[in-house]
């Protein structure tokens, strides 16, 4: 197998494992993350003063050699297929797109095909760099199937490595378009009783729980006060439809980034969205508030009302803020329209 060495040494003061002396001063332009590298020793690939080591617990000393040959890397096993894509923004390390409704992220069992990373490996070919030792795409975040809008993904080992790291710390500006069931307002009372909701300066509400999968569904998330793992939704009004009003058009931010959150928090808030097969049960809209073509287009809706419109993030390589915006796709405006139109 071909590879390429990569050679350091070890700086001052090394950390007493080695796997943690690697981390801390494999060059930056190697692109090794500390999994890659942990497989790299375990594959007997790193040499410590010409000596193969493969205990990530073993001793290292200042000044000490590190070879490390990094197989080249492999041809994925997910074929390319010629699926057009709606490319926002793309460099040699990353590509932003704008992922229509409909579309899987990633293939799965039931999807071997068809989705966004058989489009990417056709459309990027030879341009992508090994991510995690295979040549393919980095999926560092993903969007439901049937929700639309932005996606980064990495295209280079460098690239992956910085954007995880920011979707882990939750710095990533990620903004949604939702149209929901109700108004999320803060003068409605019942709010007020729902736990884990409050609301911020300039009627913004705030969900607050832990989610978890739900213990009889696994296809389902649940909101949980204790276990899980915690969440924070933000969601403010852009426009309401009905007379009296009985949906609205929100517009939604992550604090973290789980499973379903936006969707799993905004129906625990009484507010879930339009077409949504999972959470949004079966409500309806009143011929008193709405007209018809309202009332039919929120019924005939195939998929939740969801899309991602904001994406913002620090370029992993170059350090330049980026910052992209995709509208709402045309059905989610058919439907908006139909829900403003006036009754007869």
């Amino acid at each position: 197998m071909a590879t390429t060495r990569v050679t350091f040494q070890i700086a001052d003061n090394p950390p007493a494992r080695l796997d943690k002396a690697l981390a801390r001063d494999v060059p930056e332009e190697a692109s090794l993350s500390r999994t890659r590298l942990a497989k790299l020793l375990e594959g007997g690939c790193v040499l410590v003063d010409g000596v193969i080591v493969t205990d990530p617990k073993a001793k290292v000393t200042e000044g000490a050699v590190v070879q490390i040959d990094v197989p080249v890397a492999d041809e994925s096993h997910i074929g390319p297929e010629d699926i057009p894509l709606d490319v926002v923004f793309e460099d040699d390390d990353l590509i932003v797109i704008n992922k229509p409704a409909g579309m899987v992220v990633h293939p799965a069992p039931g999807t071997p095909n068809g989705t966004l990373v058989n489009a990417l490996l056709h459309h990027c070919g030879d341009t992508l760099s090994g991510v995690g030792g295979s040549k393919r795409p980095g999926i560092v975040h993903r969007i439901d199937k049937e929700t639309s809008g932005l996606l980064v993904v990495a295209k280079s080992d460098r690239a992956h490595h910085g954007l995880a790291a920011q979707f882990e710390k939750h710095t990533v500006e990620r903004y949604y378009n939702a149209v929901v069931y109700g108004v999320p307002d803060a003068n409605d009372p019942r709010l007020r009783g729902v736990r884990g909701v409050s609301f911020e300066s300039g009627n913004i509400m705030k969900i607050t729980t832990h989610l978890a999968r739900h213990k009889t569904d696994r296809q389902r998330q649940a909101v949980l006060f204790e276990g899980g793992r915690h969440a924070v939704t933000r969601a403010r009004i852009v426009e309401r439809f009905g007379a009296p009003e009985v949906a609205s058009l929100v517009e939604c931010w992550l604090e973290t980034g789980r499973t379903h959150q936006i969707r799993v928090h905004m129906t625990h808030a009484g507010h879930s969205l339009i077409g949504d097969p999972t959470y949004g049960g079966r409500r309806k809209l009143s011929e008193k508030a709405v007209s018809i073509a309202g009332i039919n287009a929120a019924q005939s809706f195939d998929r939740q009302a969801l899309h991602a419109a904001v994406l913002g993030f620090v370029h992993p390589v170059s350090g330049e803020d980026m910052r992209f915006e995709a509208a709402i796709p045309d059905d989610m405006q058919a439907l908006i329209a139909a829900l403003k139109q006036p009754r007869t």
